[in-house]
């Protein structure tokens, strides 16, 4: 009980660290709230209103029919311009998509010929030049094969695809950003509280006054795990309920008690992490350059950016080892797909394993630079 009550009043000194730092509140508060918010909604990978010019050379009933099915909210209503204007808007990227549709176009189309659309594609503006390119076609081959009563262009092919969309069935990009950099934020904030607060610490001289006095170094470790995990706790509760559910109306299908729980093992990793990280470095900056190695991978190769499936196995193994790859797994099948404590307790069970073994290690560093 005496060291429950030592663990308690160092976690108190933690937080009232944190309120007396303003702009490290501030700093958590636009983390958990403009943030996700920009990232949800401005970081949408749907193709949306995307400028396209048409170039209609055939002035036919077909042509006219490809030019009206370009609309929003994918396309902005097309600009009919001349052949030698093309060049001119896509250089000064007023319009990212140019489509020619040739003289005879319906002709050849009607007498079984091949016929030929020109699209050319300002590629500077990625994400719009990769999904854009491959609505066009399929707009343009819908068009004609409907155009020509056929029903549909694969109509000949023995067998009919029928695609049916699970969880998201409007491929919706603001549902999965806002949750991923939720995530995002949780791992990056808790690591940067627990790690910053022990440098803050020692540049304060704080620590040598905690080596003289009656405490022992896991005490020390704890308060601050449970200290700065609180404020990550409460911030990441307001941004679900309020943020991502409110302002971006994600549809939130499983528990968010349950998604928290699992946050909550999280943290106790990370912050174990961030103690390690702050306890090798010296000095802020050399704790900063160490937090972009650490960060980056455990992010990218998580799962949340690029499918796991799609990374090398030797990457997909190692990753094993980060709580971010169980993590993201546990948060998407709770948020995304609803699935119960009876799905996800694998996840959870690695996160606490995980956590003990970053929890050691930190702890063994850390006795080690008391002593030094």
């Amino acid at each position: 009980m005496e060291s429950l009550g030592t663990i308690w009043n160092l976690g108190v000194k933690e937080l009232r660290s944190v309120w007396h730092d303003k702009v490290l509140l501030i700093f958590v508060l636009l983390a958990f709230t403009l943030i996700i918010y920009t990232a949800g909604s401005a970081g949408s990978m749907e193709l949306h209103n995307a400028p396209v010019a048409v170039v209609d050379e055939d002035q036919t009933a077909l042509s006219g029919h490809v030019i009206d099915s370009l609309q929003q909210p994918w396309f902005l209503k097309p600009d009919l311009v001349r052949f030698d204007q093309v060049d001119e808007l896509l250089d000064q990227g007023t319009h990212t998509f140019a489509l020619i549709i040739p003289d005879g176009f319906e002709r050849d189309v009607r007498s079984g010929k091949v016929s030929s659309l020109q699209l050319d594609i300002d590629a500077t503006r990625m994400t719009q030049a990769f999904i854009g390119s491959s609505y066009i076609e399929q707009i343009i081959t819908t068009e004609v094969a409907e155009y020509l009563e056929t029903g549909s262009s694969s109509s000949s092919l023995p067998v009919e695809l029928v695609t049916r969309v699970s969880f998201n069935p409007n491929l919706d990009g603001t549902w999965f950003g806002g949750v991923m950099e939720l995530i995002t934020q949780i791992t990056l904030i808790s690591i940067i509280l627990t790690g910053a607060a022990l440098i803050r610490e020692r540049e304060h001289g704080t620590v040598e006054h905690l080596m003289v006095m009656p405490v022992r170094p896991f005490e020390i470790m704890a308060a601050k795990v449970w200290a700065n995990g609180l404020v990550v706790m409460l911030a990441a509760t307001l941004s679900i309920t309020l943020v991502i559910q409110e302002f971006l109306a994600v549809p939130v299908r499983g528990s968010v008690v349950l998604f928290l729980t699992g946050a909550l093992i999280h943290l106790f990793s990370t912050t174990a992490i961030g103690i390690l990280i702050g306890t090798v470095a010296r000095t802020m900056p050399q704790f900063g350059l160490l937090l972009i190695l650490t960060i980056l991978p455990l992010q990218m190769l998580s799962g949340g950016i690029t499918p796991r499936e799609s990374m090398p196995e030797l990457v997909q193994t190692i990753m094993l080892a980060a709580p971010t790859t169980h993590f993201v797994s546990m948060a998407q099948a709770i948020l995304y797909r609803g699935a119960g404590l009876d799905v996800v307790w694998p996840q959870m069970l690695a996160l606490i394993g995980i956590g003990v073994v970053f929890f050691s290690t930190s702890l063994a560093l850390f006795r080690r630079h008391l002593a030094v």
